[in-house]
């Protein structure tokens, strides 16, 4: 098992690690969108999306792998009605049109609209 970690994506809030590789896969923790260089959140789904595929895409970037090589993601909204505005942004990312899970939660860390994780190949 190898623990993935960079400075382009958001630090851990808590007892766990950014990513990890084992036998070729990637596991990516919940991306949240908080912008790492800044602490930042942004307002909107549309931008909260963008950060979070952003953050996602920068633990896959740290394991040798991309947005190509995705298999599976799981993605929570604050807000269901918000469902079309994040496909529009999640499809400009995730290119290799992944297995999916996708569902509304009551609250997600730091009142954001959007949390998204990855299971990727290197």
């Amino acid at each position: 098992m190898n623990i993935i970690a960079t400075e382009k994506a958001p630090g851990a809030i808590g007892p766990y690690s950014q990513g990890i590789e084992v036998n070729g896969l990637i596991f990516s923790s919940g991306q949240i969108p908080v912008d790492p260089a800044t602490g930042d959140i942004p307002e909107g789904i549309a931008a909260q999306a963008e950060q979070s595929c952003k953050n996602v895409g920068a633990i896959l970037e740290a394991a040798g792998s991309g947005y190509d090589k995705v298999v599976k993601t799981t993605c929570f909204l604050a807000d269901i009605a918000d469902f079309a505005a994040f496909n529009e942004v999640y499809a400009k990312y995730f290119i290799s049109n992944p297995a999916r899970s996708c569902v509304a939660v009551r609250d997600l860390p730091k009142g954001v609209l959007c949390e998204v994780e990855a299971i990727a190949v290197k």
